[in-house]
């Protein structure tokens, strides 16, 4: 089934085209701009296939930039900061607030810009086959499309992309590409990235980093390239595969799975962050309770309400394999987790919300109100269980919150003090079963706007 294309808002008022696919941690990819076209790319069998492979661990997150496929074409500014509006946009209206980003080819000095820029949001960062920017075939290609012959110099830029021996591949490469975007909007979309060196920001970037670059591959994705940028990236790590195309599937496709699932596998502690219990830890606690559950059960019935259930579920444990929490256990329609960090807690439950308020949107028929409670103290852990005052009064907390809020206990405001944060005082409460009233705080987590 084709995946279901949605639409972002950027913050300078581009509309831009996403789909989604698969669960589990997120992975934004970027193809080159300006060839993208999420829906033809989904038609072809060859970038479908590439896609399902990688989405068969993960969510995958496809985009076009602006000026491509299916997003706004009427569009003046092309810069590098202009398409790392589009991404935040996409990410944003995901609720995503730590994902792997991975691109392609061209995009790569987006996707580092990016990553050099919000280091707490990407996990991981995947660089493919970059893109020579001054080798001799790329300024040929260059020189032949400033020539006008627009038909000619995508036939030439497919048959780089895809090696010069792939001529059915590239033939059908180069009417995809005249699909993307115009002759116009092409020129500006280059014109305005070239502007912009990579390597002025490569020692920011503090993401772990795989690139992956082909042997064979020459003038416009060459491993001096892909050298040039391990060696500028604090902590990245270069894998070398054989093969002429800068296309994954073309070639050897599973080496270069390979390589990213190793990549990620390795990982995946830092990606999934699960917290260490040990008895008498000090950790943040974090209720969810999905709100009204039993009368949604008798309105939907048990099979379509445990439908509604399974996606709640899905989106807490995506939140916490994103913010490094751990799941001490599931209660049907509610999430215990703990965090060893105050601040990581409070990420993942604005995460948690903005993911629910993004599923409510596509599915406003079946809508899941979910309050969250945090508390934070030393609780005592015993056979992969917490239990204490401190997890009580965090259960205590999310059953006073409302659907679609976040209650913390002032302990947890006092942690994250100077964090960035915003808090409102909602008075002092009676919980159930402790003396005296407890101070309560809301945490706002929609964007303004």
């Amino acid at each position: 089934m084709e995946p279901r294309i949605q639409y972002a808002k950027t913050a300078d008022g581009v509309s831009i085209a996403f789909w989604t696919l698969g669960q589990g941690t997120p992975l934004v990819w970027m193809s080159s701009p300006p060839w993208s076209h999420i829906q033809l790319q989904w038609q072809d069998p060859d970038w479908r296939r590439w896609y399902e492979r990688l989405a068969e661990k993960r969510k995958l997150v496809r985009y076009d930039g602006r000026g491509t496929g299916l997003s706004d074409r009427n569009v003046a500014d092309y810069s590098v900061d202009a398409h790392t509006l589009d991404l935040q946009a996409v990410v944003e209206r995901l609720g995503l607030q730590r994902f792997v980003l991975s691109c392609h080819f061209g995009a790569c000095p987006v996707a580092i810009a990016y990553a050099a820029r919000h280091p707490e949001a990407v996990s991981q960062l995947i660089l493919l086959f970059p893109r020579e920017r001054h080798g001799t075939r790329a300024q040929a290609l260059w020189a032949l499309r400033e020539g006008g012959d627009w038909e000619l110099y995508t036939e030439a830029v497919a048959h780089a992309v895809s090696g010069w021996s792939a001529a059915e591949e590239a033939h059908r490469m180069a009417a995809y590409m005249r699909e993307c975007t115009t002759p116009e909007t092409a020129n500006a979309i280059f014109n305005a990235l070239a502007e912009f060196d990579a390597a002025t920001v490569l020692p920011q970037v503090r993401s772990p980093t795989l690139i992956l670059q082909r042997r064979q591959t020459t003038g416009i994705a060459s491993v001096e390239t892909a050298k040039g940028l391990a060696s500028g990236i604090p902590d990245a790590r270069l894998a070398l595969l054989e093969g002429t195309s800068i296309m994954p599937w073309i070639g050897d496709e599973e080496a270069v799975l390979a390589a990213i699932d190793e990549f990620l596998g390795d990982s995946e502690p830092a990606l999934a962050g699960a917290e260490q219990r040990a008895a008498g830890g000090f950790c943040t606690i974090l209720f969810t309770d999905v709100e009204g559950s039993t009368a949604l059960t008798e309105r939907l019935g048990d099979a379509k309400a445990r439908e509604v259930l399974r996606n709640h579920e899905r989106i807490v444990r995506e939140a916490l394999r994103a913010h490094g929490g751990a799941e001490v256990k599931a209660m049907g329609d509610g999430f215990m987790a703990s965090f060893s960090s105050a601040t990581r807690a409070l990420e993942c439950a604005i995460a948690m919300q903005r993911a629910f308020a993004a599923h409510d949107d596509e599915h406003p028929e079946t809508p899941i109100r979910v309050r969250i409670g945090l508390n934070a103290g030393e609780p005592i852990a015993e056979d992969e269980d917490l239990f204490g005052t401190a997890v009580i009064m965090a259960a205590r907390i999310a059953a006073q919150a409302k659907g679609e809020e976040i209650l913390v206990a002032n302990v947890v405001k006092e942690l994250a003090a100077g964090k960035g944060f915003l808090f409102a005082d909602r008075g002092e409460v009676a919980l159930r079963g402790f003396e005296g009233a407890v101070r309560l705080y809301e945490v706002p987590w929609r964007e303004e706007g």
